[in-house]
């Protein structure tokens, strides 16, 4: 389920919470445009006893990024089988999603800063979501944090 950020400040994000378990999800936060081509932004994970945050997760205005990807998870609410993964060009951020009985998707949020050097990190977690409403409503509110901040910062 996607929320409004929970604090007082005026920030856009996205947050996709776990149906299962609602103190894991993936938090979307802090982006800027540094040029018309691409959206930057950080990237938070969060879950009993885990904190993990990325600062400059890419997103390329070339259609194959992670709305696409997740809109077409909900487009096939009916379910597929096997594992569906994407990733950033830099790796720094991958998501896999399966399909679950009863409706569900279960989208694994992986966090990898530094993925070619040696002494880098790993965290990730996994948000339970509705295959159908819930999982297109993430995708929308994901490309509205994503596309509000470029076409601000062009104007």
């Amino acid at each position: 389920m996607v929320y409004a950020r929970d604090d007082t400040d005026d920030e856009p994000s996205a947050t996709v919470r776990c149906q299962d378990n609602s103190s894991v999800g993936v938090t979307f936060r802090d982006r800027f445009s540094v040029d018309a081509d691409s959206v930057h932004y950080a990237v938070e994970l969060w879950a009993p006893g885990l904190t993990a945050r990325v600062e400059e997760v890419v997103a390329w205005n070339r259609g194959s990024g992670l709305v696409p990807f997740l809109e077409g998870l909900a487009a096939d609410y009916r379910g597929w089988g096997g594992e569906r993964s994407w990733q950033t060009d830099d790796r720094d951020l991958t998501v896999s999603a399966v399909f679950r009985s009863g409706g569900y998707v279960g989208l694994s949020w992986a966090l990898r800063p530094w993925p070619r050097r040696a002494g880098g990190w790993c965290a990730s977690v996994t948000t339970w979501v509705e295959a159908g409403e819930q999982l297109a409503s993430s995708a929308a509110e994901i490309r509205h944090f994503l596309l509000m901040r470029a076409v601000h910062d062009r104007g």
